[in-house]
C-alpha cells in the first residue's frame, strides 16, 4: 500500500476483470463503511478534501475509487452506451465491494454516482444512501448544461482542466457526454429502481444546480420505501464542496440514524 493523493488516504490494489481501478481508503471503524461514487467527470482526486473530512466527522472507514476511464484508472473495456449506469451498478460495483471486503455499506454518490448507487440499492441491500445532486430522469436543463460543457471541452479550456485529473480526458469526457446526449437516452428513468429501495436515504442538492431541478428529489422521495431526509443548500452541482459545513453535519447525523435503523430492525 502507498500513500494516496487524498490526504490521509492509502492507495489500494483494486482490479475488476483484470483492469486496474484507482482506489483509496481512509481507515476507520469498519461497521457500515462509506463508499464514495463520483460524478460524471469526477475521480478520486476530484473529491478533494471531502473523503478526509467525512472520515473525521464519522470515524468510519471511507473508500473511494475512480471508474474505468476516470482519474488514474484504466480505460473502460468498450465504449460506453446508455446501459453504462446499470453495468456500473450491477456488475462493477458489486465486484469492487467484494474485493474490498465491504459489507452493508452506506453509499455516498454524487450526480452520476448517485444514480449508480440508487440502481445498486434497488437490487441489493446497502445500509443507506447519501445521494448528492442525483438524477432519476433526463431534464431539459441537464441536456442544455451538458451541451455547454461540450462546447467548453471542444474549445479547449475544459479539456485542459480535465487533463490535470484524468490520464485520458478525451475518454473521460466522451464517456460522460456522449451517453447523456445519445437520443436513446432521452427516455431514461430510474423511478422503477427507486421503488425497490428500502434503506434510509439522504437527498442533498444545491438550490441553483444547473444540471437538475428539485424535481429529481421529489421523484425519489415519492418512490423509495425507506425513511428519507432532505437537505437543500445554496450553490450548484457540488453541494459537498460548495457547502461542506451543513453537508458534512447532515451526513454525520444520517450515519447515526442509519445505525439506529439497523439496530431497530435486528
Amino acid at each position: 500500500m502507498r500513500t494516496s493523493r487524498v490526504s490521509g488516504g492509502i492507495e489500494l490494489d483494486l482490479r475488476v476483470d483484470g483492469r486496474r481501478l484507482e482506489a483509496v481508503e481512509l481507515p476507520g471503524e469498519p461497521e457500515r463503511p462509506l463508499v464514495l461514487l463520483h460524478e460524471g467527470l469526477g475521480s478520486v482526486g476530484l473529491w478533494r478534501t471531502f473523503p478526509r473530512e467525512l472520515q473525521e466527522r464519522t470515524a468510519r472507514r471511507v473508500v473511494a475509487f475512480s471508474r474505468f476511464g476516470h482519474g488514474r484508472s484504466e480505460p473502460p473495456p468498450a465504449p460506453r452506451t446508455p446501459a453504462f449506469f446499470r453495468e456500473e451498478a450491477l456488475a462493477v460495483l458489486p465486484a469492487v465491494l467484494q474485493q474490498l471486503d465491504v459489507r452493508e455499506p452506506i453509499l455516498v454518490g454524487h450526480s452520476d454516482g448517485a444514480s449508480i448507487a440508487l440502481i445498486y440499492a434497488g437490487a441489493h441491500a446497502p445500509s443507506g444512501l447519501v445521494l448528492l445532486a442525483p438524477h432519476v430522469v433526463v431534464e431539459d436543463v441537464t441536456l442544455a448544461a451538458i451541451r455547454e460543457a461540450r462546447d467548453r471541452f471542444e474549445e479547449g479550456g475544459l479539456r485542459e482542466r480535465l487533463s490535470r485529473h484524468h490520464d485520458d480526458p478525451e475518454v473521460t469526457f466522451r464517456g460522460w457526454c456522449d451517453v447523456w446526449l445519445d437520443p436513446a437516452f432521452r427516455s431514461w428513468t430510474l423511478e422503477p429502481d427507486a421503488q425497490r429501495v428500502t434503506c434510509p436515504v439522504l437527498l442533498i442538492q444545491g438550490s441553483d444546480d444547473p444540471y437538475g431541478t428539485l424535481d429529481q428529489l421529489e421523484r425519489i422521495e415519492a418512490r423509495v420505501r425507506g425513511p428519507v431526509r432532505r437537505l437543500v443548500v445554496s450553490g450548484g452541482h457540488s453541494p459537498h464542496l460548495e457547502a461542506p459545513g451543513p453537508v458534512l453535519s447532515e451526513i454525520a447525523l444520517f450515519v447515526q440514524e442509519v445505525d439506529d435503523h439497523v439496530r431497530r430492525a435486528a
